[in-house]
């Protein structure tokens, strides 16, 4: 798994690519993720449009870091999900947790 990480303004955008598996695939999200909170960068945007597949360790991650992110008075939204990430997410009654978002930029203007 790769993770691109960029900002708008005050609003942080992580677009991992690959799979979300869960060990070490997910270290770099891990890592960026926490990194933000460190920082107190708390409007954060899990693009997810290059993610391949994801399994219930990638689903315990993205769950892991809402929590987080809520606990610290942040937001942690997803956007982009692919037909079968969004499947996964409708199943695991995970879209009722989560703001999702068709696009990047309507999660972006979500936070106005």
């Amino acid at each position: 798994m790769k993770v691109n990480a960029y900002e708008k303004g005050d609003i942080s955008i992580i677009e991992p690519s690959g799979k979300l598996m869960g060990g070490i695939d997910t270290g770099e999200l891990d890592e960026k993720l926490y990194a933000l909170l460190g920082r107190n960068k708390l409007k954060v945007v899990l693009d997810l449009g290059k993610t391949d597949w994801m399994n219930s360790s990638g689903i315990a991650i993205l769950i892991h870091h809402w929590k987080k992110f809520n606990d610290a008075g942040g937001h942690l939204r997803l956007a982009n999900l692919t037909d079968r990430i969004e499947k996964i997410m409708v199943i695991a009654k995970l879209t009722s947790v989560f703001e999702v978002f068709d696009t990047l930029d309507d999660a972006i203007k979500s936070f106005k």
